[in-house]
């Protein structure tokens, strides 16, 4: 089906597959669209965005519901939107099931929320009805959404301890990358990263997407292989293995 992503604020990446810089922390959140399936990567900050990007997926896709989802990793801007998909099939990096579940983690992704500035009613909700993922990825794993074929890959610990990248190949592929990459900023690394492992994971994206992919950082615009690798070398500077 052809989509007009402009109309709705999106960002062609390739037939099929959008993306969206969310409002606020400039998070990434990612369409890709097969004929029998919807997948979106990572839903926003809270359930009223979650909400908002539910809206707008279903515009772009004259009606059809979101029926997979990919979180790329478990923090409170990539993950407390979920809930607002309901029926959605749930993907994570093994362990992130058992992290989200936790009451821990939930005060933990609220505390965080509030004190990057957001609602404390709203992230209280979100937390409280966070959803997390039945489907654990080990390693690799492909997801059949009709006629298109998207690979999700378990590229952590690195960014954090649970990163999950997601290859859409095509004429050019399209990886979308989460934190593991980011262009607006310095990668941030709280005291869930992995440092001294982040250089290998930007090893593994980039033999993964190629020298002629498109990369789509967790925060920013998309960048190529070559800005990943500066990255990947930069952070070899800033976290030396031991």
């Amino acid at each position: 089906m052809r989509i007009d992503w402009t109309a709705q604020g999106w960002e062609r990446l390739a037939d099929g597959v959008g993306r969206r810089r969310l409002p606020g922390w400039d998070a990434t959140t990612g369409l890709v669209v097969g004929d029998k399936a919807v997948l979106l990567y990572d839903t926003g900050s809270s359930l009223a965005e979650g909400a908002a990007i539910r809206a707008q997926a279903e515009a772009l896709t004259g009606g059809r519901r979101v029926t997979h989802i990919a979180l790329g990793h478990p923090h409170f801007d990539h993950v407390l939107g979920t809930a607002a998909f309901a029926g959605a099939e749930v993907f994570g990096a093994v362990g992130t099931e058992e992290l989200l579940a936790s009451a821990r983690t939930r005060e933990e992704l609220y505390e965080d929320a509030v004190r990057q500035g957001a609602d404390e009613r709203a992230s209280a909700e979100a937390a409280e009805a966070l959803v997390a993922p039945r489907h654990a990825v080990t390693g690799e794993r492909t997801l059949d959404l009709g006629g298109r074929q998207v690979l999700l890959a378990n590229l952590g610990p690195a960014h954090t301890g649970h990163d999950l990248a997601v290859l859409v190949p095509g004429e050019r592929e399209v990886v979308f990358c989460g934190d593991l990459v980011e262009e607006s900023g310095e990668p941030q690394a709280g005291p869930d990263a992995v440092g001294a492992r982040w250089p290998d994971a930007l090893d593994r994206l980039l033999a993964l997407g190629g020298e002629d992919a498109l990369y789509v950082p967790g925060h920013g615009a998309v960048v190529d292989a070559a800005f990943v690798r500066r990255q990947r070398d930069e952070l070899a500077r800033r976290f030396p293995v031991s």
